[in-house]
């Protein structure tokens, strides 16, 4: 059976706050984080808007990718979304 993984980046606006998380449901977990229905960082901080995402069917592949991209600078974050998101438009924009 085929899953899908997410790893995804959510900011506040261009060159805001970011936060980066692992998902196996990516609209599900976004729907979440914009209606603030999870306690913490981006309730917090206002963190709604999905500028980067990547699939994949390995779930190792995902824990390391998401621990990998916590620790980068934020030059290299910023740099990984505007290489294919350069306006940090909302990717999840028309889903709901």
């Amino acid at each position: 059976m085929y899953h899908s993984y997410y790893v995804y980046i959510l900011a506040s606006k261009l060159n805001g706050t970011l936060y980066i998380g692992k998902t196996n449901n990516l609209e599900r977990r976004v729907y979440e984080h914009r209606n603030n229905l999870i306690e913490g960082f981006t309730k917090r901080y206002n963190v709604h808007k999905l500028v980067y995402y990547e699939e994949t069917n390995d779930i190792n592949k995902a824990l390391l990718f998401e621990k990998r991209i916590k620790k980068w600078n934020r030059a290299w974050k910023i740099k990984l979304i505007e290489k294919d998101n350069p306006e940090w438009k909302d990717l999840a924009k028309h889903w709901f």
